[in-house]
């Protein structure tokens, strides 16, 4: 089954670039355009990982990450920011606020598949771990 991402922006340009080049590699995709709908969509899709913008309207994507992190049915899913916020004291707050990988506007959307890639292996491999220790 396929690892299913909420790509959260409120530029639909951006929203389509990300669920395009993740659907390519053959995740499922669902998308959210505000702050609000974003959480929406988390309580009913389940999502694996989210791929957060942080300047929306309702609710920006630090409180969406303050949200889901102090949720403990949610605090687990991985979360991508990526954002034209790139000043150090934004990046700061985002690893400060349990941000899983920082990415910056304009971006690269290999670069985002790699992070992807790389979030979903980690979790794979702490999962492994878990396993081993059980035996």
């Amino acid at each position: 089954m396929a690892k299913k991402i909420l790509a959260v922006d409120d530029e639909k340009a951006i929203v389509r670039l990300v669920q395009v080049n993740l659907e390519r590699e053959g995740y499922e995709v669902v998308t959210a355009y505000d702050g609000r709908e974003a959480l929406e969509k988390v309580a009913s899709e389940r999502p694996d990982l989210v791929v957060l913008d942080v300047m929306m309207p309702y609710m920006d994507g630090f409180e969406v990450l303050q949200q889901l992190k102090k949720d403990p049915n949610t605090r687990d899913i991985p979360v991508i920011m990526l954002t034209a916020k790139a000043q150090d004291a934004d990046v700061f707050r985002g690893w400060q606020s349990g941000v899983d990988c920082y990415l910056t506007k304009p971006f690269n959307p290999m670069e985002l598949k790699a992070f992807v890639k790389r979030v979903f292996k980690s979790l794979d491999d702490e999962q492994e771990g878990d396993r081993r220790i059980q035996l």
